[in-house]
This record gives C-alpha cells, sequence and structure tokens, in this order.
C-alpha cells in the first residue's frame, strides 16, 4: 500500500502546480523507495532505492535518446514565430481573396489526411504546424473577411477549430497506413479473441471511414465559415449619424 503514496505525490504537485516533470520524477522516486520498505530496513537500503529509481530514469532516457531530438524543433519554431512568421502567414494567406477560415482548414485536412494516410504523420501537429501557421493563416483570412482585427471570442474559435482539424486529419488518416501502431494494435487484439486478419484488410475498410471523415468534418468547417460570418457581423461597430463608424 505504501507504493500507493506516488500517486499522492503527483495529486499534491498537480495541486500545487509544482513543474510536472519535477512531480513524476519525485513520485517515481517515493514509488521506488516505498516498495522496499519493510520491517527492519536500514536507511542505506531506503537510499540504493531511491538511486536505482534515478538509474532507471536514465537508462530509459539513454536508450530513447534518438527520440528526443525532435524536442529541438521547438526552438526553431520559437524562434521563427519571434523573427515574424506568424504574421507573414497572415500577410500571405491575405493576399488570396477567395480565402476563408473555414476552405482554409478543409485544405489542411486534406492534405493532413492524405499524409497520414502514406505515415508522414510527423508533418503536421500543434506544436509545428497549427500554432505558428495554420491558426494564424486561418485567422488572417478571417480578418480579410471582416475588414477589421477580430474579437478574442472568434480568434480562440478559429484556433480551437484549427486543433480539432489537425486531430481529425491525423486520426482518420493514419489508420489507411498499413504499418501504423494502431493497426498492429487492432491485428493483436483480434487474433487474441480467435479472429485472423491482415493488416491490409484494416488498412484497406479504413479507407470509407477515412472519406466519411472528412465530408462530415469538412461540412463542419463550412458551417463554421458562416458561424463565424454571422459573429463578425453582430459584432460590428455601428453608423453614427453622419455615417461613420463609430470606435
Amino acid at each position: 500500500m505504501l507504493v500507493l503514496l506516488g500517486i499522492a505525490v503527483v495529486v499534491a504537485g498537480f495541486v500545487a502546480r509544482i513543474n510536472p516533470l519535477l512531480v513524476i520524477l519525485a513520485a517515481a522516486i517515493v514509488t521506488g523507495v516505498m516498495a522496499v520498505v519493510v520491517p527492519g530496513v536500514e536507511p542505506r537500503a531506503l537510499l540504493q532505492a531511491a538511486i536505482d529509481t534515478l538509474s532507471a530514469f536514465g537508462n530509459a532516457f539513454n536508450d530513447n535518446r534518438y527520440f528526443h531530438i525532435t524536442w529541438l524543433v521547438l526552438p526553431v519554431i520559437g524562434l521563427l514565430e519571434r523573427k515574424g512568421l506568424q504574421e507573414r502567414a497572415r500577410i500571405l494567406v491575405g493576399k488570396v481573396r477567395a480565402a476563408t477560415a473555414g476552405r482554409l482548414l478543409v485544405s489542411y485536412l486534406l492534405v493532413r489526411q492524405a499524409t497520414a494516410a502514406l505515415g508522414l504523420t510527423s508533418l503536421g501537429g500543434h506544436p509545428q504546424m497549427v500554432r505558428p501557421l495554420i491558426a494564424p493563416m486561418a485567422e488572417g483570412a478571417a480578418e480579410v473577411e471582416a475588414g477589421r482585427p477580430l474579437t478574442d471570442q472568434v480568434r480562440f474559435r478559429i484556433r480551437g477549430m484549427s486543433a480539432a482539424t489537425d486531430n481529425i486529419g491525423l486520426f482518420f488518416g493514419e489508420d489507411i497506413f498499413i504499418a501504423i501502431g494502431s493497426i498492429v494494435l487492432i491485428v493483436g487484439f483480434l487474433e487474441q479473441a480467435g479472429l485472423i486478419v491482415e493488416p491490409l484488410q484494416i488498412s484497406i475498410w479504413a479507407i470509407p471511414t477515412a472519406i466519411a471523415a472528412f465530408v462530415v468534418h469538412g461540412a463542419r468547417l463550412l458551417l463554421f465559415d458562416r458561424s463565424i460570418h454571422r459573429e463578425i457581423a453582430d459584432t460590428a461597430p455601428a453608423a453614427g449619424p453622419d455615417g461613420e463608424v463609430g470606435q
């Protein structure tokens, strides 16, 4: 039962809003130490348990160090944003008169699903694509259509729909790729239940689902365009008696 104190450390750390990495590390150490607590245990054994826990973390990090190379992309994205990447994205999409937030997101949905179906799941994503490019471009298209800056409510709705579009495109597109982990999981689960299926069969049957998801969410995005247009019109400044727009 003492090992459950690690859960208490996690809950307390999150409630206190302490750095999550430190909270998880502290919880792991507490769990590792409590696992060796028995009557008559020596303090040296508790210290060794803590060291062994840290050693396990180090070994796991070292064995999977190549996966952490992707984190180097985040500082690059931050530097690009600092140098005006989002502003340039808004300006670029603003030059396309036919662009709207919904149409742009439909295009991204198509690209995201197509690339995920080819196994290129890392080409999109919230930190590397939605935040620095897709959301600012959708906001820029809406600003050009409105002819004025957007309200915070409209801006946050566009950002939320941009993130949702990325999620839907990835979720329903990646199952078409035969070597994705989800297909391996499905095949293994069905095999345990006595149902033998080929990964290619699951991949093929994922295509109609992906098409349906594109149609449904694409329609949602076009309706979202209308909703944004109405909301922008409702929040437009009223014109004064002399015809000038009030501030």
